[in-house]
C-alpha cells in the first residue's frame, strides 16, 4: 500500500494532441514495469512455501518489488502514463502487487517461520482482512495531502523485525504489535506517504528512508541474528516516521 499509482497527473487536454507512437510505448512500459513487481512476489512466495524457507531470500524478492514500487509512480507521472497508455488501470496493478508484497507474503512468512503467538492463523488472517478494507478504503491514498488512511499495510517490514524479536523475546511482542497495527489499519488516523510527504519533510523522510534501508541491507546476511544495537539503531527511523506523521497529522487536523 505503501506504493506509487501509476500516472496519476494529465496533460490538460489529451484530445487536443496526438499521442506520438514513443509516447505510446513509455505509458505501457511503465505498467509492464510496474506488473514485473509479480515476479517477485511469486518467488518471495514460492521460498516462503519451501520445506524449509530461508527468510533473507523471501526479504530480497520483497526488496526487488519496493524498489520497483518506489520508481513507477515518478516515472509515471514523468510520462503522463494516464493519458499515454489509458487502455490499462496502472493504480489497480499497483494495489494488486502491493498487497501481495506488503501484506500476504510478508504475513505468510511470520505464520510459516512460528513468528507470531497462538493462534497466528487468527492473528495473520485479521491483519490480511483488515489491510484488504485498508486498500479498499477510497480515502486509502490521500496524494493531494500527503497521507495514507490508516497504518500503509508495511507488514514487510513489520515482519522483518518479528523474525529478530522472536530470537530474542519470543513471539510475544511481535503478537501484541501486530494486533496494534491490525486496528490502526481500518481507523482514521494518518501516515506520511513518503514520496509527497508535506514540505519542508519531503527530502528529511526520503534521506532518512534511505539511510534506514541501507542499515536493513547490512542486517540482512546474518538475519535473524542480528546485534541487539543494530537493532535498536534501526528503530529509530520508523520512530521518527511514525511520530512525524502523528504530528503533521494532528496539524493538518
Amino acid at each position: 500500500m505503501a506504493g506509487n499509482p501509476a500516472g496519476d497527473e494529465r496533460i490538460e487536454d489529451p484530445h487536443a494532441v496526438e499521442i506520438s507512437l514513443s509516447q505510446r510505448s513509455r505509458g505501457y512500459f511503465v505498467h509492464l514495469y510496474t506488473a514485473c513487481g509479480m515476479i517477485f512476489a511469486f518467488l518471495a512466495a514460492a521460498e516462503t512455501c519451501r520445506p524449509e524457507p530461508e527468510p533473507r531470500w523471501v526479504f530480497v524478492w520483497l526488496l526487488a518489488a519496493v524498489l520497483i514500487d518506489a520508481t513507477d509512480g515518478p516515472l509515471a507521472r514523468l510520462w503522463h502514463v494516464h493519458d499515454w497508455a489509458p487502455k490499462i488501470d496502472g493504480r489497480k496493478i499497483d494495489d494488486i502487487i502491493d498487497y501481495l508484497t506488503f501484506t500476504f507474503v510478508p504475513l505468510l512468512l511470520a505464520w510459516r517461520m512460528d513468528w507470531i503467538a497462538p493462534p497466528a492463523g487468527v492473528w495473520v488472517a485479521a491483519a490480511m482482512i483488515a489491510s484488504v478494507l485498508g486498500f479498499a478504503h477510497t480515502e486509502a491514498k490521500q496524494e493531494d495531502q500527503g497521507f495514507f488512511r490508516g497504518f500503509p499495510s508495511y507488514w514487510n517490514i513489520f515482519v522483518f523485525y518479528a523474525g529478530i524479536w522472536h530470537g530474542y523475546y519470543g513471539p510475544v511482542p511481535a503478537t501484541v504489535l501486530l494486533v496494534l497495527l491490525t486496528a490502526l489499519t481500518v481507523l482514521p488516523v494518518r501516515f506520511i506517504y513518503p514520496n509527497l510527504a508535506p514540505r519542508p519533510w519531503r527530502w528529511p523522510v526520503l534521506l532518512g528512508a534511505a539511510v534506514w534501508l541501507l542499515i536493513l541491507l547490512i542486517m540482512l546476511p546474518g538475519y535473524p541474528l542480528v546485534a541487539p544495537s543494530v537493532m535498536w539503531i534501526s528503530l529509530i527511523y520508523p520512530a521518527f516516521y511514525a511520530a512525524l506523521s502523528l504530528y503533521l497529522d494532528t496539524r493538518a487536523k
